[in-house]
């Protein structure tokens, strides 16, 4: 008896075993920046910076070599520029202040550092009118001399240690005498020649050349037009502006005429209409003739002044591409070598409120490039996720494969530094499931499913048209793969299952259509086979009020090479599926929705089963998710009816399981568990005891609405009739806390086209509370999870126990508990402890590497909660291992989002177009290990901060 009520204490030995195994860490972002905002390249190092709104900047260069930094006020990043192959970058945000960060290595990899910043007076905000808000920063590739524009028309030059020298006011035409100002500098430019010039644009028109050696004016051009920005052209003789009108002005430089009134030419490419103003512009020589120039903006302001368009012209080439998102910023990757004559560029990068776009610059046509990363996760909002462990790389070449039939330009190798890899599939609101390598750093589009094309949809028509009536002028080119208008949003996808030894995937949506795929190499033709399933089973009383079901396209429909249709299982109301789950080895689906749950033999094509779990008094589910009727009476009402009952002690309700009993159809959806309650009582004895640290959970009403909504479905061969002969099974859990088993009868390998699959009603459980069952995984006689199908006939995993006693694992949102089988009886079982209403939302199996020996591993039950925080227990024993703060509360999405790895990794969505990667294991994490070499001609971290007190303005030193 001293053992058992021994105090416990911490295991040194265990505790050490703990951290050999777990360890949190938040790794990598995959995914587009959200909100840019900031652009800048460095052609030496080959890196391209992006900054945001949130005061993130974010470092690109090869696949794998990524950092980000991020200020310490969350201010919107205005402007980014290199210094010149120093591995540094300034940033200026709209608080007026400048940053300097450097790349600098730590533990053998590269990290992105704040090193200085520094306050420029003014009122922060865009609101500001203060003289010496900065608009525009120029600094100089010799990286000696910050020049800073601002709101007032003054330009401050910060030399070596940003001693500040202020240009004095020059004389003003007689032009600009008018009474106002000269506006604020709009651009600032270096001479490409010639590095003591500078160009300096007025927003009114005005264009002056500045001398930095002698401090005098070289030459003035008088523009009548707003300014909108300034380019150099790259001899130096001329430079190209462009304004407000919607056109450009080429002027040249000339030492015999100091005061320019006319430009050389002056062009509005859009006119003779009103045009939007041309925002930034690029001329760039090339060695074959005429010079490409690039603008965006411009476009005839009442036609298609809505569009975001970037254009590019090269002799009686035009084109105009056409974008779905606005236009942040763009430069062109070119010959940037001083003793080379032309700039002849290679690629124009641009990047995008919502995706970054390549042009390939030197093949006819300028084609798009695909970007081997940083593609927009976003292109149509994510609905769910799913992730692949361990992935053959067989089946990974088959899918880049078909990735690079769509894609012919796409360049992708399967890596050789592992067998096996893991993959992320998303599935989104217009019908497409996209399949991302996500075994390294770079999140690597590999292949895109749409779904779209079995159906017949309303925009089938409007498309044909809507091409059919677009005018040749301007030359229109849709760009980017940004799409953020769903077609139908019944399209969307809700639950995918895939089998990655087979090449079998399921995806099911918001209208109840469950699409069962096969991979093939092979294009193929043929009609849609379509199978209904009624969930309801003709129930009298209810009537479906929610949206139709997709109609399906009668014809024969062509399939290009990857994932092609098998069968279209469409249940009935179309209610969207809220969880599905695949057999590849025993050809069986299951999916569940707000109605019931199917069982569905796809290799005859035929129904097993269908179960409606319907209360009677739920009517939310006869409404469908996008229906826009709901009652806010019923709504309250039932919120009254909870906080009554939350202040009454009712009685325990027991966990329950009824005796084997053969399926028949209709199914009543009446529950019959007050019938064997007695039986079971001594399982709720379980649940008497409250300890002190635990909160007590609340009983639900069984009417809630949406009580039978399907939450979780999963397959196991186990023991379930009797303690000596297992077989298929097939588990099902509920909102209102009801959990289903049934035995399956499934012929051989051989059998399957002469015998059908059966389906017996083995066990029903009914949890205490009726919360809501998150999660149902069976472990084996050791307490390990059953192998994933055709793991162990290919001898991929271990053969599972079959000896000792199988035990199931039940989640609901307030507990776990594990079942002993066949008897259903009550081993052990933890409380989450929590006093604000803690909620599990998400539950995972994962396994769990020793860091210290690869021989040693452990199961652990993964639980992230509605506050964030992600709890590990050991497995079968419940015992808590770790706790983690992960995502903020708050974070409503970021928690919904979030899927588990097998591996002890997770991703949620920090924004639309980005997942954070964290790992839970101290052996597997995935983060940027890269190293990036650089030669400084100082090292800043040598010198100290310039302050007001040395007599000078405060700043940073550059050089």
């Amino acid at each position: 008896m001293k053992f058992r009520f021994r105090r416990q204490g911490n295991d040194p030995h265990r505790e050490k075993i703990k951290q050999d195994l777990f360890a949190f860490s938040k790794t990598v972002e995959h995914g587009f920046p959200n909100q840019p905002s900031a652009l800048a390249y460095d052609p030496k190092l080959q890196l391209m910076a992006i900054g945001t709104k949130s005061g993130a900047i974010k470092i690109y260069g090869a696949p794998g070599v990524e950092m980000t930094g991020l200020h310490k006020d969350t201010a919107a990043v205005t402007q980014i520029h290199f210094l010149y192959g120093q591995g540094r970058i300034l940033s200026l945000l709209d608080d007026n202040t400048i940053h300097l960060w450097e790349i600098v290595q730590r533990e053998n990899r590269s990290h992105l550092v704040e090193v200085h910043s520094f306050n420029l007076p003014g009122r922060p905000g865009i609101e500001s009118t203060s003289a010496t808000r900065v608009t525009v920063m120029l600094l100089k590739l010799s990286c000696d001399l910050l020049a800073l524009g601002t709101e007032g028309g003054g330009v401050l030059l910060f030399v070596m240690l940003f001693t500040c020298l202020v240009i004095p006011l020059f004389s003003v035409p007689e032009e600009y005498k008018c009474g106002k100002s000269l506006g604020p500098v709009e651009s600032l430019q270096e001479h490409p020649q010639d590095s003591d010039k500078i160009l300096i644009g007025y927003s009114r028109g005005l264009v002056v050349l500045w001398d930095l050696n002698s401090r005098h004016v070289v030459n003035l051009f008088l523009g009548k037009q707003q300014l909108e920005s300034l380019v150099w052209e790259r001899s130096g003789n001329s430079f190209v502006s462009s304004h407000s009108d919607g056109g450009y002005m080429v002027w040249a430089v000339s030492s015999s005429n100091p005061c320019t009134h006319d430009p050389i030419s002056s062009t509005v490419p859009y006119g003779p209409f009103p045009c939007k103003a041309v925002n930034k512009i690029l001329w760039r020589t090339t060695e074959s003739g005429s010079p490409l120039v690039l603008f965006s903006g411009g476009m005839p302001r009442a036609s298609y002044g809505d569009r975001h368009c970037l254009t590019i012209l090269q002799d009686s080439s035009h084109v105009t591409l056409d974008f779905t998102s606005r236009v942040i910023d763009f430069f062109t990757i070119h010959c940037t070598d001083k003793d080379k004559e032309f700039d002849d560029p290679s690629a124009l990068v641009v990047l995008l409120e919502e995706e970054l776009i390549v042009i390939d610059l030197q093949m006819a046509g300028w084609p798009t490039v695909p970007a081997p990363y940083l593609a927009p996760l976003h292109s149509s909002a994510i609905t769910c996720s799913c992730h692949i462990s361990n992935v053959l790389p067989k089946l990974w070449e088959r899918v880049i494969s078909a990735g690079q039939q769509q894609c012919p330009l796409q360049n992708y190798e399967v890596g050789e530094k592992s067998s096996y890899s893991s993959g992320e599939l998303s599935g989104h609101e217009d019908g497409t499931v996209r399949f991302w390598d996500a075994s390294g750093v770079s999140l690597k589009p590999l292949y895109k499913l749409s779904t779209a094309n079995i159906f017949q949809t309303d925009c089938d028509h409007n498309d044909s048209l809507t091409q059919a009536g677009e005018e040749e002028w301007p030359p229109f080119r849709k760009v980017g793969c940004f799409d953020p208008y769903s077609d139908d949003p019944r399209l969307g996808i809700q639950k995918i299952s895939v089998c990655k030894y087979s090449g079998k995937l399921v995806v099911a949506g918001t209208a109840g259509q469950v699409i069962v795929m096969v991979l093939s190499d092979e294009k193929s033709d043929h009609m849609i086979d379509v199978a209904t399933v009624d969930l309801l089973q003709d129930r009298e009383g209810f009537t479906w009020k929610g949206h139709d079901r997709l109609p399906p396209k009668s014809g024969s429909v062509v399939f290009a090479p990857g994932f092609q249709l098998v069968v279209l299982v469409q249940c009935m109301p179309p209610a969207a599926v809220t969880a599905v789950t695949l057999h590849a080895e025993w050809n069986l689906i299951a999916f569940g929705t707000s109605h019931g749950f199917g069982l569905f033999d796809y290799h005859r094509r035929s129904p097993v089963l269908a179960r409606c779990t319907l209360h009677p008094n739920d009517s939310l589910a006869m409404e469908g998710p996008l229906s826009r009727v709901k009652s806010l009476k019923k709504s309250l009402r039932q919120s009254f009816r909870r906080i009554r009952k939350s202040r009454v002690s009712g009685k325990k309700r027991a966990v329950v399981y009824s005796p084997t009993n053969k399926v028949s159809f209709p199914l009543r959806c009446s529950s019959r568990f007050h019938q064997v309650q007695e039986a079971n009582a001594q399982l709720a004895e379980h649940d008497a005891e409250v300890t002190p640290v635990q909160r007590r959970i609340e009983p639900r009403s069984a009417d809630d609405s949406l009580s039978g909504v399907v939450r979780c479905l999963c397959f196991a061969d186990t023991f379930l009739r009797d303690g000596t002969h297992h077989g298929p099974t097939m588990w099902a859990g509920t909102n209102s806390g009801s959990v289903y088993a049934y035995a399956l009868d499934v012929p051989s390998q051989e059998k399957f086209s002469e015998q059908s699959v059966e389906a017996l009603l083995g066990k029903e459980i009914q949890l205490m509370h009726r919360a809501p069952v998150v999660s149902i995984a069976v472990l084996d006689g050791r307490g390990n999870p059953l192998p994933e199908p055709y793991e162990v006939s290919r001898d991929l995993a271990k053969a599972p126990d079959m000896q000792g006693s199988h035990s199931v694992l039940i989640a609901s949102e307030e507990q776990f508990k594990v079942f002993m089988l066949p008897k259903v009886s009550a081993k052990t079982k933890f409380k989450l402890t929590a006093h604000e209403g803690c909620r599990v939302r998400k539950v995972a199996l994962s396994n769990f590497t020793s860091i210290s020996s690869e021989e040693y591993s452990e199961n652990a039950l993964v639980c992230l909660t509605n506050l964030g925080d992600i709890h590990m227990f050991s497995v079968p024993a419940l015992r808590p291992q770790v706790r983690y703060d992960c995502i903020r509360k708050e974070d409503i999405s970021g928690i919904a989002s979030c899927v588990f790895t097998k591996t002890g990794q997770g991703f949620y969505l920090i924004s639309p177009s980005e997942y954070e990667r964290f790992s839970l294991s101290a052996r597997v994490i995935t983060e940027p290990l890269c190293r990036v070499d650089v030669e400084r001609p100082h090292d800043l971290s040598a010198h100290r901060n310039i302050t007001e007190e040395d007599g000078r303005p405060p700043g940073i030193l550059i050089n």
